[in-house]
């Protein structure tokens, strides 16, 4: 959440801010309102407590009738006072409601507009001409058939639409880009943590995926728990309800998952394949750093996914994401999308997100310096969604037989080998 402070002292930059996000301004209104009737009517709970407690003094030193009148005043404060402090409990959760539909604060270098008002940023290695090689590319999942490596009828078979088995080398493809994945990002700093895929609600809710991202979440009903749909969210509640020591920021965590997406909204889009799934395993990065750390942090982050796809041979582009296409806790996110050649455009394959204090502030993490506490900023980072990450190696190391040559990052991860070959038929 942003900080209420900022609200009262700035309001219009926070209207512009949701004017960006394509959500609704008259939320800045309201929750100015709801914190100024919180406010007055603490005053007025102060007030009434301060008049309760003299007057219980001049009770205690009245006597007859006065006394008498005393008690009657103070039957009448004593109601005053309860219905003081409901209001002021009925304010502050009113404030607290709305605060909570409030996203964070664009940053103001963002470029405003939808999901396709993005700017490129830069553009990374070499686009194959196929028809100059002699040979019409097969798409992920004709390749993956051909080496055995994806079953997708026996997924849905098993699951339902948007399912599917790694088999044989793409089991092994994925175990390699996990554990090569891993091993950048301990060389890089990281700590290695395998996440649980269950977390409570305080915890969804926390990261901000209870918003506007609800309706792509799992939730168990019967043990009011979640599946997480990144290891973002056990992340950065790792740390809930905390204070953490500036001396030993930053702190950065590299987290394994699998993580669980319904996909809401997606019908129709990339249902060939394993582009877009209900279940993935992914590697995500993860940062608590001081907040006037936090855009270095952020190109730090976008550094490390792009070191990542250059090793994998991969060409591919970094976007500023526009600001109506940011997810509820991100000020700015930078995505790096891999060239698909039978789509013939590029696809996200990472995406990197500057949350600031929105995260910490929901979820109670907070920084000590000397005498001051304050709130930390959190990011995140992926480096490697398993299932398109295989997509786009396969279809951009494809060669014309149907086999597809291994990067050199992964070789030393599957055996040493070199090219994955046809299975026989």
């Amino acid at each position: 959440m942003i900080d209420l402070r900022l609200l009262r002292e700035d309001p219009d930059r926070v209207r512009a801010s949701q004017r960006a996000r394509g959500e609704d301004v008259a939320l800045v209104d309201a929750l100015l309102s709801a914190d100024e009737r919180r406010r007055s009517s603490g005053v007025r709970f102060d007030e009434l407590r301060n008049e309760q407690k003299g007057l219980g003094k001049l009770i205690g030193k009245a006597s007859g009738d006065e006394k008498a009148e005393l008690l009657k005043k103070a039957g009448q404060l004593a109601a005053d006072v309860k219905a003081a402090d409901a209001e002021r409990d009925a304010a502050d959760a009113e404030t607290q409601e709305l605060l909570l539909k409030l996203g964070n604060l664009v940053h103001p270098d963002v470029p405003v507009g939808g999901e396709e008002d993005f700017a490129t940023l830069e553009t990374h290695g070499t686009i194959r001409d196929f028809g100059a090689e002699g040979f019409e590319p097969k798409d992920h999942l004709e390749l993956g058939q051909i080496l055995g490596a994806i079953d997708v009828e026996r997924g849905a078979k098993v699951s339902g639409s948007r399912f599917y088995f790694l088999t044989g080398v793409g089991a092994l493809l994925e175990l390699a880009l996990v554990n090569a994945a891993m091993a950048q990002a301990t060389a890089a700093g990281f700590t290695p943590m395998l996440t649980p895929a269950l977390v409570r609600p305080q915890s969804m809710a926390g990261t901000g995926f209870l918003g506007q991202a609800a309706q792509d979440v799992y939730h168990l009903a019967s043990d009011d728990l979640y599946l997480v749909g990144t290891s973002e969210v056990p992340l950065a509640a790792y740390h809930m309800d905390e204070i953490l020591d500036a001396a030993k920021l930053p702190l950065r965590y590299a987290g394994f998952s699998p993580c669980f997406r319904r996909e809401a909204g997606s019908h129709g889009k990339d249902t060939r394949g394993i582009f877009r799934v209900h279940q993935f395993d992914k590697v995500e990065m993860f940062s608590y750093v001081a907040p006037e750390d936090s855009q270095a942090e952020h190109q730090r982050l976008l550094e490390w996914e792009k070191q990542w796809l250059t090793s994998l041979e991969l060409p591919f582009r970094v976007i500023d994401v526009a600001s109506g296409d940011l997810g509820a806790s991100a000020s700015r996110k930078f995505d790096c999308e891999a060239w698909i050649p039978t789509q013939g455009k590029y696809r996200e394959l990472t995406s990197t997100s500057d949350c600031t204090e929105f995260q910490s502030r929901r979820l109670s993490i907070r920084v000590r310096e000397g005498k001051t506490v304050r709130p930390l900023a959190t990011l995140n980072g992926t480096l490697c969604a398993v299932p398109r990450t295989i997509v786009a190696i396969l279809e951009n190391h494809q060669q014309a037989d149907g086999s597809v040559r291994v990067p050199e990052v992964l070789r030393p991860y599957l055996g040493g080998r070199e090219v994955l070959e046809p299975v026989a038929k």
